[in-house]
């Protein structure tokens, strides 16, 4: 049961034997059952080919517009004159996209930045809101060489809203309000008649430039639009490329003769028949490479948010090896029957610094001796899956060749229309969210009660 990511060159290959009968036992799906939710998939996979050719869906069209990616670029230059430390603003899906693409160079990985993104302004992402936390940013940062990028679909989101607003102030009580339409920049959707945009009202009273926020694209999907690409691009990443790998999943949608030729229609057939057959009740994703660490919680919140509806989905959990096969693997393996595993592997082998032998066993580690650091992530990569397979534990495998920009849209894309289709499959709608809604309700009848 493996698929390629693409017709061609795969961008990846999926393989989801280890969740089948065969290879796990009877925690596993049987053939026929397979085949049942395959056949079960197939009409929403036909729905998403009508909804390409009728562009209904704005998320399966993305992949062929240029014409932001150089608004984007352009905006991001004249904001980036003079400037030390870009921030981004933005919660959830309004950052964890962009902070995901900004791994692939780097980001958050103390001691990799090459000397390119050296001579790039710095980047930092504020997506939760804590109030001594951005005191303390507010008062160390030097305001005047920071600039700052304002991301709120709605333009109501009380917690960005309430980020902008105390950095304004900041600047301003630093004399520098002359200068905040160079030092900020508002991402939201286009002025609406008769819709209250708090952000783009607030952001047109400074005279602060704005890009428009993709209107039929929000939130946990946003990742391919400028939320997700303007981080990308501030860390010198090839917008266009990732934008290219996420167009090889959607010509393998239009060429698939049925849906086992649709890796995301194989990965929600095989993620909804063992939860409603097997009771397998959390999904974790498990990336082996640092620079997918924040793949593994941009995953959680797409997967949690668009399927966790009216008493269906399953519960995400991120996590990252090898670093979990530490902390997180003994409940995986030997806790509750109820945990199905992803493990993401990039090629690694022979890359890193080589284990000197003689050191090796002077350690008692002879194994070790003579590999490289990635030898030994390899093998770990490997033997995970198998000792999984062997306890019984559903796991499928993504092996990425070459992980770049190119490979990470492929699998931005992938996830998001597997995601897609295992709503569909439940019979939920993958793109709203009510019970957030109403949080965000109560808290803002809380504020306005004074409590």
């Amino acid at each position: 049961m493996v698929s390629g990511g693409e017709r061609g060159q795969c961008a990846f290959e999926q393989n989801i034997e280890g969740c089948l009968e065969g290879a796990i036992g009877q925690n596993g799906l049987s053939p026929s059952t397979y085949s049942a939710w395959l056949a079960r998939v197939g009409p929403h996979v036909e729905a998403l080919k009508d909804d390409h050719r009728s562009k209904r869906l704005a998320l399966l069209r993305i992949a062929e517009d240029e014409a932001d990616i150089i608004e984007a670029e352009a905006a991001l230059a004249r904001l980036s004159e003079g400037a030390s430390t870009l921030v981004f603003f933005g919660t959830g899906g309004s950052s964890l996209g962009g902070q995901t693409l900004a791994q692939l160079a780097g980001w958050k990985i103390p001691g990799v930045e090459s000397n390119g993104q050296k001579a790039r302004p710095r980047t930092r992402f504020y997506d939760n809101l804590d109030g001594t936390t951005l005191a303390s940013v507010l008062q160390t940062l030097d305001l005047a060489q920071s600039r700052f990028i304002v991301i709120s679909k709605s333009g109501g989101t009380a917690e960005t809203l309430a980020q902008a607003i105390a950095t304004l102030s900041a600047v301003k009580a630093a004399g520098l309000e002359a200068q905040i339409p160079r030092l900020f920049l508002g991402i939201t959707e286009p002025e609406k008649p008769g819709k209250v945009n708090g952000l783009r009202a607030l952001f047109a009273h400074f005279g602060i430039p704005m890009l428009e926020h993709h209107t039929g694209i929000g939130g946990r999907f946003s990742c391919l639009t400028n939320v997700g690409l303007m981080p990308a691009i501030a860390r010198g990443l090839d917008a266009r490329k990732i934008r290219s790998g996420a167009r090889t999943i959607l010509d393998s949608l239009l060429a698939a003769r049925g849906p086992e030729e649709f890796t995301p229609a194989v990965g929600a057939a095989t993620a909804v028949g063992l939860a409603k057959e097997k009771g397998i009740r959390t999904l974790v994703m498990m990336p082996y490479a640092d620079r997918l660490g924040r793949l593994s919680q941009w995953f959680a919140q797409l997967w949690a948010e668009s399927l966790g509806k009216g008493g269906e989905g399953t519960t995400p959990i991120g996590a990252l090896g090898p670093l979990d096969q530490h902390s997180q693997l003994q409940l995986f393996m030997d806790g509750p029957r109820e945990h199905y595993v992803t493990i993401v592997r990039v090629q690694s082998a022979h890359t890193g610094p080589r284990i000197d032998p003689e050191l090796a066993a002077i350690a008692g580690a002879d194994m070790l001796g003579g590999h490289t650091i990635g030898d030994i992530v390899a093998a770990q990569a490997h033997a995970v899956p198998e000792a999984l397979a062997r306890a019984g534990r559903p796991v499928r495998t993504i092996d990425v060749e070459k992980l770049d920009e190119r490979s990470l849209g492929a699998l931005l894309m992938h996830f998001m229309i597997e995601t897609i289709l295992a709503g569909r499959l439940l019979g939920v709608d993958p793109f709203d969210q009510p019970a957030v809604e109403l949080a965000k309700i109560l808290t803002k009848e809380r504020l306005a009660k004074g409590a």
